[in-house]
This record gives C-alpha cells, structure tokens and sequence, in this order.
C-alpha cells in the first residue's frame, strides 16, 4: 500500500482552486437577477443585482458595514440581524456567534450571499457612514515598526468621529495582491480637526496593507478611507479613567486624550500606561510629558518589559499589567469610582482586566487588534 502526504499548502492550493470554480459555476448557472433589500422594514429599499454578499452588495449602494478583515470572514466584525431565510449558518461564522446571536438570527453579512429577496435590520448610524478619498499628506516613522500617517481629506473634505472610533482603509492592488484590500485602523487624530485622518499603523510580517502602507506608500498618494465605525469612546461619566495601551493601540488613546484636554474636561482624573518592550518600541513620550505639564489631572506612565543596557531607562520596568497592579494598589487615589480603557493584544486586554477585577473597576472598555 502506497501512503500519499499532502503538503498543507498543496491541500489549501487545491481547496482555494475548488472554491473559484464552484464561485465561477454558480455565477454561470445561477443567475439571481435584481432583487431587493428591504431594511430596518421598508425604512429604506435596495433593488440590486443579486449573487453576491451582503456586505459587498450594502456598500456597492453606500452603506458600510464594519469589517475589520475586508470581508474575508474572520474578523467577525459585519454582524446583520437578518429577518429572512438564508440558510443554515456557515462554519465560517459559528467561531463568531453567541448563543444570543444565534437567538435573533444574526449573520455575518460577509458571508450571507443575496439570491432572493431579503430583510435585514441595521442601526442607524450606519447611513452616516461614508467613503472618504484624500492624499497622503505625511507619512513617517514613530518606531521601527510603526508609521504614522496623516491622510489630507478631499471628497468629502470633512469627517465627524467620536475620540476612539476607527475607518476602514482601502489600498489598491500591488505586486501579487490582486484586488483592492482593506483593513480597519483606529484613529490618533483629534474629532476637532475634521479635514485629516491620522492612523498609527504596525507593519505585521505578511500583512497585506501593512506592507503597502510600510513599503509602497508615499506622500502625495491618492488615499481612500471608509468610516467612522466602532464603540469605543469616552463614556460620559464623572469616573476617573485608567487607560492602557501597547505598540499601535496607542492611536485611540490619544485621540481620546487629547480631545479631553481640547474640551478643557476637568472633572475627571486621568492615568495612561504605556507598556512597550524596549526603548525603541517607546514612542510620543514628549508629547504626553509636555501635555502632563500643561494638565494636572493627566498621568503618563510609560514602562518597558525588556530594557536594553543601552536605553539608559529610569522608568517603570516590567510587564504593564503588573505595574497597572502596582499603582492601583499604592499610587493611585482610591477615593472616585473608575472607569478602564484598553487597547491593544486580547493577552494585554485579558490581562488588565483581571487586574482591574482585583480593584473591582467593573466598568472597562477594550479595543482588541
């Protein structure tokens, strides 16, 4: 008996092959026709052609579903209550359904595909949503890693956001990518400054707009941006508010920072620890410790888990969940209810959580990337 080993990467080439001709076939045999979306019951209409997915179709008529993947269904971002019968869920949307999901027939709209008429529901602030074209005003490194990047606004010249949402980027095709990609980023800028868009954006080993941004982009480039999409944001409270951020998850913390202190926000005390690994992962430290000085009730604490001899670092030294710990414990007042926010690793997020369980602040808010 001969035993045949397949290559995983074989096995995906094969499998990849069969999906685009099963995609090609059913485009052939399959002709849906023009079909209707009847969403939020018949608050709006769609007539469209039907065939392909939920989420490509509601943008292809100007209505942006967040997806952090660019519909590739592993994100799980593009949920839609859907009120019609498509079909038993796809295995690619189980990982990202709840049992109270699964309850009010909630989808994913990248993966439901319109061939029939259909009823959806949507919140509301999805009709605000828009596409946005610009130029890359400046684009220039904050670490080794991380780019910042300033995109000037052209069409529509403005944008309104909350201080912590995020916009879908849009790159075009380069070198072997083959169709426009796009990937979601929170935004570092200020809501007061409504003609730019700035991003913090990691170069990730084989990430596809990463690369672009870190490796073909350039200022003067034409820019395209759809959004602003998410939940996290200051919430209106009298709580103190302790936040926590690593690598790029810096970008949502600033911009809620920063627009706090614009807006002249006094009755609140504010703590951002910074967590990084070396000194040259650190960055924007003289911008938070000249706005310190300028703000008493701000408190910038940044630390480094794996010093170098050469940083010469005089800081916090340790993971930052634990020096979160240390200074709950003995260092900040205890005396005012408190509110967390987090941006960065589910690990850094699951961490700080648990810490902040320790100090019973149950009210906490988290971007995960």
């Amino acid at each position: 008996m001969i035993r045949v080993l397949m290559d995983p990467l074989v096995i995906a080439a094969i499998s990849t092959a069969f999906a685009i001709i099963i995609t090609i076939v059913d485009s052939i045999v399959n002709n849906y026709g023009d079909v209707e979306i009847d969403i939020n019951n018949g608050k709006k209409v769609l007539k469209v052609k039907g065939g392909s997915p939920l989420l490509q179709t509601l943008a292809s008529q100007g209505i942006f579903v967040a997806s952090a993947c660019g519909g590739r269904g592993t994100c799980g971002a593009c949920k839609v209550k859907v009120l019609s019968d498509v079909g038993p869920y796809l295995p690619t949307e189980m990982p990202h359904m709840s049992s109270e999901d699964i309850s009010k027939n909630v989808r994913l709209a990248c993966q439901v595909k319109v061939k029939s008429g259909i009823k959806i529901e949507l919140p509301e602030e999805l009709f605000n949503i828009k596409k946005y074209k610009g130029v890359v005003e400046s684009l220039k490194n904050v670490t080794y890693d991380i780019k910042e990047l300033r995109i000037k606004l052209i069409e529509p010249n403005e944008i309104s956001f909350k201080a912590g949402q995020y916009v879908q980027i849009v790159i075009p095709p380069y070198g072997d990518i083959k169709e426009h990609t796009q990937r979601a980023y929170s935004i570092s800028s200020v809501p007061s400054d409504k003609n730019h868009v700035e991003l913090l954006i990691r170069l990730v080993p084989n990430g596809i707009v990463t690369t672009y941004v870190h490796n073909y982009m350039k200022e003067g480039d034409a820019a395209e941006l759809v959004g602003p999409f998410g939940e996290f944001y200051m919430r209106d409270t009298n709580a103190d508010m302790v936040m926590v951020a690593g690598g790029s998850g810096m970008a949502p913390i600033k911009s809620i920072i920063f627009d706090m202190y614009e807006r002249n926000i006094t009755n609140r005390r504010v703590w951002f620890f910074f967590g990084a690994r070396s000194l040259r992962d650190l960055y924007y430290v003289e911008l938070f410790r000249d706005l310190e000085k300028k703000w008493p009730n701000f408190h910038f604490v940044p630390a480094l888990s794996d010093p170098k001899p050469e940083d010469n670092w005089s800081g916090e030294v340790g993971l930052i969940t634990n020096v979160l710990d240390k200074y709950l414990d003995s260092m900040i007042p205890k005396d005012n209810v408190k509110e967390g926010y987090l941006c960065g690793s589910p690990g850094m997020i699951s961490g700080c959580i648990q810490v902040f369980n320790k100090y019973n602040i149950k009210d906490v808010y988290f971007d995960k990337f």
